[in-house]
């Protein structure tokens, strides 16, 4: 009997979203404004609003790093090395440190690859102890506020904990040198170890031109009704499952395989971006930390991104409304996904649509080269520029030492 439902069900479903998505692409050029303050914050432009001091540092920190493993400007990590790049020539750098609001270091401590790819945050500590004894030694400002006035890039799955798993991430903590900076990182998760308060949370990097160059027919109906590719088990660091998603992605598999509203797999088609253009739902699950570049990508595409990550931070979260442009699934709840999506009245569907269809979310969500108004760059200085004036408590007296540079794991205070 239940077979016979979703056959008559899913037919009846496909024709709905064509037509219906076929007006919503009619109408494109209707987009919808993010309405009260997150519009305005979305949209603000943070140049003469605040100073940033860019250190010098010698190359072997970031560009000989990169010489040596290309891969890393291709990386959804690759924030770090974009963000540096473009604060070289931003309007708001400033050449005298005097004058500076904010200090960065560029440190591009996720670049250390596998042959696979994946990254190996085992040395990051150490280099970043580094730069910052450096930074130190060789200019007073960081020694006047030890590091309350400077922020950092770390793009790594748990921040400035410097761990791919996160047990041993929560074990880490955050490096300690790296206490009282802001910390602009991917990794958001309310209460949790490695997220400190007055982090910036942004979005995985995810290459604009490469999308761009997917993009399909606005008129193109959407007939995927729920969309995912990606792992559902990770057997390599997870072979007795349940750990790897919190079981999540797990849940996903065993109850919707066979459920023809959702098209899942953990085949990577070449046509994946095409694909996601023809969703309306995309699964955005945790995986070993709580986000990735799906998110970007389902909002680029303008597919409703169902995010399945308890607790979860998401990027510029005081400027993006995502719980009106997203679905917000209980990891708990995974076995019902179905009935959840299928319940959603239609006027919320198309609203979510046209809310995603706004050029200002997706350009939100980018890291071009080159920069533009209102992309993920101008969204981290206007979460820096937020933050001013800086309380003059975060300046020391003198003498006054509140970091313990010999905290931390023995093997973090070895040198790079």
């Amino acid at each position: 009997m239940h077979s016979l439902v979703w056959a008559i069900f899913v037919p009846l479903l496909a024709a709905f979203l064509t037509t219906t998505d076929a007006v919503v692409r009619g109408r494109s050029q209707h987009t919808e404004r993010i309405s009260g303050s997150a519009g305005d914050v979305l949209e603000d432009n943070p140049v003469g609003r605040l100073k940033v001091f860019v250190y010098e540092l010698p190359s072997k920190y970031n560009k000989k790093i990169l010489q040596k493993d290309p891969r890393c400007l291709n990386h959804m990590f690759a924030a770090e090395i974009f963000m540096h790049r473009f604060l070289l020539t931003s309007p708001v750098r400033t050449l005298n440190p005097e004058e500076a609001d904010w200090f960065y270091t560029p440190v591009y401590t996720t670049c250390d690859l596998t042959p696979n790819g994946l990254p190996l945050p085992f040395k990051s500590p150490r280099m970043m102890r580094s730069a910052i004894q450096l930074i130190s030694s060789n200019w007073p400002y960081w020694n006047r506020t030890e590091g309350a006035d400077h922020f950092f890039v770390v793009p790594h799955d748990f921040g400035a904990c410097f761990h791919y798993q996160e047990e041993k991430a929560i074990e880490r903590g955050i490096l300690p040198l790296l206490q009282r900076a802001t910390l602009v990182q991917t990794f958001g998760q309310r209460n949790h170890v490695c997220l400190k308060e007055g982090s910036i949370t942004i979005p995985p990097y995810a290459p604009p031109q490469k999308m761009h160059s997917h993009l399909i027919p606005e008129k193109t109906p959407r007939s995927i009704f729920v969309y995912f590719r990606g792992l559902f088990y990770d057997v390599g660091n997870d072979p007795e499952g349940g750990y790897y998603a919190r079981g999540a992605r797990a849940a996903v598999w065993e109850n919707f395989k066979d459920n023809p509203l959702f098209d899942v797999s953990t085949e990577h088609p070449t046509t994946y971006y095409e694909d996601m253009q023809r969703a309306v739902f995309c699964l955005c699950p945790l995986g070993w930390a709580p986000w990735s570049p799906r998110l970007v990508e389902a909002v680029i595409f303008g597919c409703i991104p169902v995010i399945i990550a308890d607790d979860i931070v998401l990027p510029f979260a005081d400027a993006i409304p995502w719980e009106e442009i997203g679905m917000f699934v209980d990891e708990k709840d995974v076995a019902n996904l179905d009935t959840i999506l299928t319940s959603i009245p239609l006027e919320m569907i198309l609203r979510k649509q046209r809310l995603l269809a706004n050029p200002s979310m997706k350009q939100a969500m980018l890291f071009p080269q080159p920069a533009q108004p209102g992309d993920a760059f101008h969204q981290v200085l206007n979460g820096l520029a937020r933050k001013l004036p800086h309380d003059r408590s975060v300046y020391l007296k003198s003498g006054e030492k509140i970091l313990n540079w010999t905290a931390g794991p023995v093997g973090d205070l070895k040198p790079w």
